[in-house]
């Protein structure tokens, strides 16, 4: 019996089999994960957008065509057994050491299997995120040792990649764009790439997603929440019937 997430994961496996990239996604215990949402959802429903925003993120990413494929740690068990079902190799949080550390130990693990793989890490939390969006950001970091893209609000960071032979040397967490440009990396000043900026921490992070379009997890979790709380935006578009 084929599963919603087979689908899925077939497609992305074809379609990133030829990609050069691996990316690291790492995803707290989805109890502890958007705590800044609990003033719009409950527990359980924040448990359940945390997970739909990484399910649409390891999709999207797996169906970029430059992606060869998607390490994420987590030591969150049900978050595992999803998204493995899309596809993605799932390591334990074997530093439990925060999110710096589960970056710097999902490139190890890829470095072990090729070990000059260029790495990307990627925020679990872009729900809007475009694989077409996602490959122009790629690109433009094949050019350089070590690059970063800042968030929608100029201040953190949602993406960091680190070259053949380059370590990724992670600084995420608060105002992580000037930690990241002082460290070395070269920030990616790209337009057109909205959806691989937009994380989603507050309640208006994820209205702004809405807007771009979500995938179909954090479309079907926001309707469900709509319904049940009337209370978090469900408005916006699919991202599967969005332009891009």
């Amino acid at each position: 019996m084929e599963t919603d997430g087979e689908p899925a994961a077939r497609a992305g496996a074809e379609r990133g089999a030829a990609g050069p990239w691996s990316v690291v996604v790492p995803l707290k215990p989805l109890a502890l994960a958007k705590s800044r949402l609990a003033d719009a959802v409950g527990p359980a429903e924040r448990r359940g957008l945390a997970l739909a925003f990484a399910q649409d993120t390891v999709a999207a990413v797996l169906a970029c065509p430059a992606v060869r494929d998607v390490v994420v740690v987590t030591d969150d068990r049900p978050a595992a057994r999803a998204l493995e079902a899309l596809g993605a190799r799932v390591l334990p949080d074997r530093p439990g050491a925060g999110l710096n550390a589960a970056l710097s130990y999902g490139a190890r693990a890829v470095r072990e299997r090729r070990p000059r793989a260029p790495v990307a890490a990627l925020n679990a939390d872009l729900p809007a995120l475009r694989p077409a969006e996602l490959a122009r950001v790629l690109a433009v970091a094949a050019e350089f040792p070590r690059a970063f893209l800042a968030d929608a609000a100029d201040i953190g960071t949602t993406f960091l990649s680190a070259g053949p032979g380059m370590q990724l040397r992670p600084a995420f967490g608060g105002a992580s764009r000037s930690r990241h440009s002082s460290s070395g990396a070269v920030e990616i000043r790209l337009g057109g790439v909205p959806s691989v900026r937009r994380d989603v921490d507050t309640e208006a992070d994820l209205r702004a997603a809405l807007e771009l379009g979500v995938g179909r997890w954090t479309a079907a979790r926001c309707r469900a929440v709509t319904r049940t709380a009337g209370g978090t935006a469900g408005h916006g578009a699919e991202r599967g019937t969005a332009a891009g």
